[in-house]
């Protein structure tokens, strides 16, 4: 029997989740088959998604007509009882492997609303809310990781819920988030609560670092003139994004091997793994899996589109690659350093365009219900 790589990078101790969610996926059957063939581990949703699917599909007519008969409910409520429904279907599919993993996977994870990216108690008061909605233990709430989501993620920690932490593109951000979390399992605990049923991943985007390091490579060839030279910018380009994930992973590595979290492992203490999200490839001259082919390892979740799932099925090459060649790493970030690109200084611009879009696509959708529902 022909191994399915999607499977196999359970071997390597990465976890498949899938970037997509949808009542056609679920009433299909599609996604059943996806754990049970592709042993898919989790799902992660956002309202692009959504966007889609009930612009283009057919599956949420009804529910939509019966909610906006029942009067008295904004777009935002109706979109929650559409999401909610998905999100629960979901979470029952994937129990079975939550418990199989102990609570370390299984998860569909549910994203806040964005416009309180900036505002901390909104944030942990929407949380609470969702999650208490959907009723299922194998949620996880997205929480954006701003300087404001921060102590979001350390409350909700100590409060006992699931975070998955998005949005991230810096390493030192990264840290941050390390530290909210395992300030949220010390709090649990000197409050006399169990943490070995907390569960978190820290998504850290890869793909659209590069798009924003090449850009900018691009634009210092006009400073260069001879050919060894452009050869040099060139070297570089499609190599930031990896690098800098490969830099947040030994980061991940150090930490969760620290004295300190190691006696919260002792009380059952889940570590933090990092998520990596927005992995389909932007630029064709770099291979179709190229962020996913380059990350795999330990302790490490690749939530990955669906392009890009046919992609890394039909050819994908099972390699431990998320700790290799690190010296290669210093090189692409001291050549960018060299060059006068700073690396943090791009991720807090992605960041800041980060959120804008997701508060953009959130309002989208919430405006395209609104109009559905004026229509039914």
């Amino acid at each position: 029997m022909i191994s399915n790589p999607l499977k196999e990078l359970g071997k390597a101790g990465q976890s498949f989740w899938y970037d997509n969610i949808s009542r056609e996926l679920i009433n299909s059957g599609r996604l059943k088959k996806m754990i049970d063939e592709d042993g898919l581990m989790g799902i992660t949703s956002n309202p692009s998604i959504f966007y889609k699917s009930i612009k283009e599909g057919s599956d949420y007519l009804e529910p939509m007509k019966r909610l906006s008969r029942e009067g008295n409910m904004g777009s935002k409520e109706i979109f929650y009882h559409l999401e909610i429904g998905d999100i629960r279907d979901a979470a029952d599919l994937l129990m079975p492997v939550y418990d199989s993993t102990g609570g370390k996977d299984g998860y569909v994870s549910i994203e806040v609303d964005p416009n309180f990216a900036y505002d901390t108690e909104a944030t942990i008061a929407e949380a609470r809310d969702i999650f208490s909605r959907i009723g299922r233990p194998n949620v996880m709430i997205k929480v954006p990781a701003t300087k404001e989501g921060l102590p979001a993620i350390a409350r909700l920690t100590s409060e006992g819920y699931n975070v998955n932490a998005t949005l991230l593109f810096s390493v030192e951000r990264y840290g941050g988030v390390i530290e909210a979390y395992i300030e949220g399992l010390e709090s649990r605990l000197e409050n006399g609560h169990p943490i070995s049923a907390v569960a978190s991943v820290a998504s850290f985007f890869v793909s659209r670092m590069d798009t924003a390091i090449d850009k900018l490579l691009n634009g210092k060839m006009g400073l260069y003139n001879n050919t060894e030279e452009h050869d040099w910018l060139k070297s570089l380009m499609g190599k930031a994004a990896i690098a800098n994930a490969k830099s947040a992973y030994q980061v991940m590595v150090s930490t969760f091997s620290s004295d300190r979290f190691l006696k919260l492992k002792d009380r059952g203490a889940h570590v933090q793994r990092l998520l990596w999200a927005s992995t389909s490839t932007k630029n064709p001259d770099y291979g179709d899996c190229h962020y996913v082919d380059n990350l795999i390892g330990p302790q490490t979740v690749n939530t990955i589109p669906e392009d890009t799932v046919k992609c890394f099925r039909n050819h994908g090459a099972i390699v431990r690659t998320v700790d290799k060649v690190l010296e290669d790493v210093d090189v692409v970030l001291n050549s960018l350093e060299d060059l006068n690109i700073n690396v943090e200084q791009v991720a807090r611009e992605l960041e800041d365009d980060g959120v804008k879009q997701f508060i953009n696509a959130f309002n989208a959708l919430l405006n395209l219900i609104e109009e559905k529902s004026k229509l039914l």
